[in-house]
This record gives structure tokens, sequence and C-alpha cells, in this order.
């Protein structure tokens, strides 16, 4: 099976084009607050940075590690803010790994627009899981994506897989 084969998310073009508004969804995420929606997807709060469950996803299991503070770019992070970052991009393929069973996976950040960003002025990498044969003809042919479960049920099952694997592990 070839390995160049695209991952397509035609879907996202709803999040892409539609009405943004001018709250960012990634600030205030410090704080715990039940009227949010987005409150359902945090799977986990650090001290600068947090996970949380991608409401658009390319693959089921598609997280997002962003920081606190509202900063579009690499260069604009503190020292904490990148190493942290990069701890839970790690700690993100360790429960994913631990719940998900993926083959690979597909780690990175679109700065800017012209990058796909589909929100670029607040930075979050993209953590998604990937199985061998996953690109699969829905989403094209008939613009219906396939997620097995709904991104809330998705975002407690690694909520709690992340307390039996990382925290357990920091004991």
């Amino acid at each position: 099976m070839s390995s160049n084969r695209p991952l397509w998310a035609p879907w996202r073009i709803e999040f892409i084009r539609g009405e943004k508004g001018n709250a960012c969804f990634l600030c205030n995420n410090e704080q715990k607050n039940p009227e949010s929606e987005e409150e359902a997807l945090v799977i986990y709060r650090g001290k600068t940075c947090f996970v949380m469950v991608n409401r658009f996803p390319y693959n089921s299991g598609h997280v997002m590690v962003s920081p606190y503070r509202h900063v579009g770019d690499l260069e604009k992070l503190t020292a904490e803010e990148r190493h942290e970052l990069m701890d839970l991009c790690v700690d993100c393929k360790k429960v994913l790994t631990a719940a998900m069973y993926p083959d690979a996976f597909n780690i990175g950040f679109n700065l800017g627009n012209a990058a796909g960003a589909g929100f670029a002025d607040h930075l979050h990498m993209h953590i998604v899981p990937r199985w061998n044969g996953d690109t699969n003809f829905m989403p094209v042919l008939a613009d219906t994506r396939c997620v097995p479960e709904a991104i809330e049920k998705t975002a407690e099952f690694l909520r709690n897989t992340w307390e039996n694997e990382i925290e357990k592990s920091r004991m």
C-alpha cells in the first residue's frame, strides 16, 4: 500500500468558511467553564497549555495541544510554553496509542491562513492518529464522515485513558 495517500477531510470546509465570531475558542481554557460547549472536549489542562479533541476531526481521536495564551506563532511562545507543548504532544501520542492502537500519527502545526490554519491567531498543534487503510471514500463521494463515536464520548474516553496512562505513571 502506498504511503503517499492524501489525508482528505472535505467536511472541514464548514469550519473554514463558517462564521467565526470574535471569541477565540482556545482562549480561557485554563479554568473549567461548565457553560462552554468546548469544556466537554478538554482532555487535560497543564500549567501553560492544554489538550482538547478537535470539534472538526480528520480522524477519530484527533486532538489539539494549545497554549492558554492567545499567541499565533511558535517564536512568540515562552520557553516554558514550548517545553510543555512538546511534553503534551508526547503524552498525547502515548494516550492515543494506549486507547486507540493507531498504526501511525500525523503531528504538526498550520501556521497562518495560507498554510491551512482554520484559526491562525491562536497556535495549536494537531495530533491525528492514523490506521493503515483509514482513508475512505465516504467524505469524497457523499460528504459524509465515518467517525465511529461522538466526539464528546471520545474526549471522555481519552480523558480517562490520560488519567490511567499519564497521571498514574507520574506518581
